[in-house]
């Protein structure tokens, strides 16, 4: 949420940046319902004055009685005015994106992105290269066909070396992490909406991407983010505390609900996952901002550096960013069936957007109370970094290598077709 001052000295660069983030605000309305609540509390402020008065004088001639009953009349409709008006404004403020910075490429979609840079040698075949949907079948090692009559739509079954190596990914990232000081977290997967609201995910496409549970006010998170973002909501944190480095590990849970004929097959887009996401709460500071940025960056690139997959560096442009994001990089890996780099990683400044929502602040040396800045960034989202490792390290006879980081903790070096099939 941007604070009102910021819209009121900046209206023209929060209507651009909404325009830019393809999202339909009405900053005009919003000032108009602030400049009546201000005038609201102005007219009672001095109706209670007044009233005061009236009360301090003794004994109250008649008219004052009369006129105290008035007042209080008036005082009741102006403070249920007020809270119209005040109820209004604050929904309204919910839908104001955050405002990029300077950086950040403008554009409406995916063609505006700028390539940073690129890591890694693209791996040439001689022979036909498969895709992971009839790697997976041929290997035994993903069931797709049972996971749909099981789950639905995008449902799937990991077996045998896929759920070993899924396991074996998800640690690696998650106690390489924790060796660099992150503190480790297993974060729920049920919230509550104002977690959703907190972190940006409500009130914008929640319909599409969130599931709802028959519990009042329950819902399924589709990110670590949202539940370890929400922590310390209503606290008030300590600056030398800060920034403090979490990094979770949940199942993850999303409609896809607008995503229908876009990546239906195989692994890539599905509705339960498991992530390890690297969250960060720190200091409002833009420069400390941007090294913390680069520093969760560093660490995803250096997991795939580890696993030696190749892959490339995106800045997003205003439509490519989420709503909280003052910028945002996604790091795109190698997937061979796509000819293409796939997104895996996607790590966003929010500045102080998500902390205001969630009342999250902190205490600096001078005593004086300061939002927090929000970060996060993933370390891993799994299955879909297995494609690109199923797909790239497969060998000519069908066969899967692993990754030499991962075989101390699957305890094979291959996946081989099994020899019943």
């Amino acid at each position: 949420m941007l604070d009102i001052q910021y819209i009121r000295d900046h209206a023209q660069t929060v209507k651009d940046a909404a325009k830019h983030k393809n999202r339909d605000v009405d900053i005009d309305t919003i000032l108009d319902l602030d400049e009546q609540k201000h005038s609201l509390m102005l007219s009672s402020q001095k109706l209670r004055e007044e009233r005061n008065k009236i009360s301090s004088t003794h004994p109250p001639a008649n008219e004052d009685i009369k006129r105290g009953k008035i007042m209080k009349e008036e005082l009741k409709k102006l403070e249920s005015d007020l809270k119209k008006i005040e109820k209004e404004l604050h929904d309204l403020l919910l839908h104001v994106p955050n405002v990029p910075l300077d950086e950040v490429p403008i554009g409406k979609d995916a063609s505006a992105n700028k390539e940073l840079k690129k890591w890694g040698t693209i791996p040439t075949f001689d022979f036909e290269p498969k895709d992971h949907i009839t790697l997976g079948k041929q290997l035994d090692i993903i069931d797709l066909e049972r996971g749909s009559k099981i789950s639905g739509f995008r449902g799937y079954f990991l077996k045998n070396e896929a759920a070993v190596l899924h396991m074996a990914l998800l640690f690696y990232a998650y106690t390489k992490l924790i060796k660099k000081g992150f503190t480790p977290f297993v974060a729920p997967t049920i919230v509550k909406s104002f977690a959703l609201f907190g972190s940006g995910h409500f009130p914008w496409g929640g319909e599409q991407d969130v599931y709802s549970l028959n519990d009042d006010d329950s819902y399924l998170a589709g990110t670590a983010e949202i539940p370890l973002t929400a922590y310390h909501s209503g606290e008030v944190l300590q600056e030398h505390d800060l920034p403090k480095r979490y990094v979770g590990f949940s199942p993850c849970y999303r409609r896809e609900a607008g995503a229908y004929g876009k990546d239906t097959k195989g692994l890539y887009r599905v509705h339960e996952f498991w992530k390890i996401e690297q969250v960060v709460i720190g200091k409002n500071d833009l420069e400390e901002a941007r090294r913390i940025h680069e520093e969760l960056q560093a660490n995803a690139e250096e997991l795939l550096q580890d696993i030696k997959l190749p892959y490339r560096q995106m800045l997003m442009c205003t439509g490519e960013m989420g709503e909280p994001q003052l910028k945002k990089y996604d790091t795109e890996t190698w997937m061979p069936s796509r000819n293409a780099y796939g997104e895996t990683m996607s790590n966003s400044i929010m500045g102080d957007f998500q902390a205001r929502r969630l009342n999250l602040r902190y205490k600096t040396k001078e005593g004086k109370n300061e939002y927090c800045y929000t970060y996060n960034n993933t370390a891993v989202a799994s299955p879909r970094l297995l494609i690109a490792i199923f797909e790239n390290y497969q060998q000519k006879d069908g066969s899967i290598q692993i990754p030499d980081v991962l075989v101390p903790l699957t305890g094979f070096n291959i996946i081989q077709k099994k020899s019943s099939l």
